[in-house]
C-alpha cells in the first residue's frame, strides 16, 4: 500500500477506537460496529479489517469495489466477516479487488461477494436501470442475516 494509504488507515483505526469508547453513550453496540468504504475508502476497510490485532479489527468490513492496491498485505484467517461488491466493468479497480478477494480465500475466509455484470468504478447509490443498484439492498439482507440489522416488521 502506498505512503497516503497509511494515513487513511490510522484514521480508520482510530475511528473505530472512538465509536467503540462512546458506543454506550451512543446506544451502539461495541460489537456489532462494522466498516465499509468506498474505492480507496475500500483500501482504508480492508487495512483496518487486516489488523494484527483481532481486537482492533470491526464486527464486519464491506469493501465496495476497492481493497488493498499494490503489493497484497498479509491476510490472516479468521476475519470478520466480508460483504464485496464490484461491476466486471470496473476498469480502474477490478483487478485488485480480484486479487483481494483470491487472497481473502487463500486465507480460508469466506468473503460474500456480488460481481455485477455492469455499473463501472463509482456505481454507488446511483440508479443505472441495472442489477447494481440493487447492491444496497443485498448488503442489507446480508447485515440482516448476519444479526447485525434487524428484520423490519
Amino acid at each position: 500500500m502506498d505512503e497516503a494509504c497509511k494515513y487513511g488507515i490510522a484514521n480508520g483505526i482510530q475511528a473505530m477506537k472512538v465509536v467503540r469508547q462512546h458506543a454506550a453513550e451512543w446506544g451502539v453496540s461495541p460489537d456489532r460496529i462494522g466498516f465499509m468504504g468506498f474505492s480507496a475508502g475500500a483500501m482504508v476497510t480492508s487495512g483496518v479489517l487486516l489488523q494484527a490485532d483481532a481486537a482492533v479489527r470491526p464486527a464486519f468490513a464491506a469493501p465496495i469495489y476497492g481493497g488493498p492496491f499494490g503489493v497484497m498485505p498479509a491476510i490472516p484467517a479468521n476475519l470478520p466477516p466480508v460483504f464485496m461488491a464490484w461491476a466486471q466493468d470496473d476498469e480502474l479497480a477490478q483487478q485488485p479487488v480480484v486479487k483481494f478477494y483470491e487472497a481473502l480465500r487463500a486465507a480460508g475466509n469466506k468473503p460474500e461477494v456480488y460481481i455485477y455484470s455492469a455499473g463501472g468504478h463509482g456505481f454507488g447509490m446511483r440508479k443505472l436501470g441495472i442489477t447494481s443498484d440493487h447492491w444496497i439492498e443485498e448488503f442489507y439482507w446480508w447485515l440482516e442475516g448476519r444479526g447485525v440489522a434487524k428484520a423490519r416488521k
